[in-house]
C-alpha cells in the first residue's frame, strides 16, 4: 500500500512537529541500518527507508524519529540505553572468550565470572533496550496518525512492521537471558 510521503519526509514531519528541527536526516547505504545517533542528534535512514514511498519505509522512519523525540524529551531509559553502550558492546565481544578460558584452564577460573559479569551487561543493556524500542514505535505511531500521515488503516500495516520488528528484540533478549543462565550452570558444574 502506497504512503502519501517518503520515509525521509514522514521523519521530517515528525521531527518538525516536535520541534526538533536541529537533527538532520540522512540517508546511508545498506539493509537494515536505519538508526538515530544522538551523539550527532542524527537520524540515519538507509536509501531504501529513505527514499520510499510505502507505509513500511513510513513505519521505520517515524520509528527512528521516535527515537529523536525520545532524546530531545529526555526519556530515561534511552540515556540509560545509550550509557550502557559501551559496556554491551565490550561484553559481546570478550564475555565468551573469558568464559572459555576460565572453563578451559583451572589456574584462571576467575575469568569464567569475569566473562558471566561481561555477558551480564549484553543481558543488562538488552532488557533496558525493551521499553526504548516499544515506546518508540508507540510514539511512532501516535505522530504518523496525528499528523495525518496515515489513516487508521494504513497504521494497521504500520503496526505490524513494527509489532514485527519489536519482537525480534524480545527474541533477541530471551535467547540474551537463557544463554546467560546456561551459562552460570556450567560455571556451578565447574564447582
Amino acid at each position: 500500500m502506497p504512503a502519501p510521503l517518503s520515509g525521509a519526509a514522514a521523519a521530517r514531519r515528525v521531527l518538525d512537529s516536535a520541534g526538533l528541527n536541529d537533527v538532520e536526516i540522512e540517508m546511508i547505504p545498506g539493509q537494515l541500518s536505519d538508526h538515530y545517533d544522538p551523539s550527532h542528534r542524527l537520524l540515519r535512514l538507509s536509501n531504501e527507508v529513505y527514499q520510499s514511498r510505502t507505509l513500511a519505509a513510513v513505519g521505520i522512519a517515524a520509528h527512528e524519529a521516535g527515537h529523536a523525540l525520545q532524546h530531545g524529551f529526555g526519556y530515561a531509559p534511552l540515556a540509560i540505553r545509550n550509557a550502557a553502550v559501551p559496556a554491551a558492546n565490550f561484553g559481546s565481544g570478550f564475555s565468551m572468550i573469558l568464559f572459555m578460558i576460565g572453563l578451559i584452564f583451572q589456574p584462571l577460573h576467575a575469568l569464567l565470572w569475569v566473562g558471566i559479569a561481561l555477558f551480564g551487561c549484553v543481558v543488562f543493556f538488552q532488557l533496558v533496550n525493551l521499553p526504548v524500542e516499544f515506546n518508540a514505535s508507540s510514539r511512532a505511531k501516535d505522530q504518523l496518525v496525528s499528523l495525518g500521515i496515515i489513516d487508521q488503516q494504513g497504521l494497521v500495516y504500520v503496526r505490524k512492521v513494527l509489532d514485527a520488528a519489536a519482537w525480534t528484540y524480545v527474541a533477541a533478549t530471551l535467547q540474551s537471558l537463557l544463554t546467560l543462565l546456561y551459562l552460570l550452570s556450567r560455571a556451578q558444574d565447574r564447582r
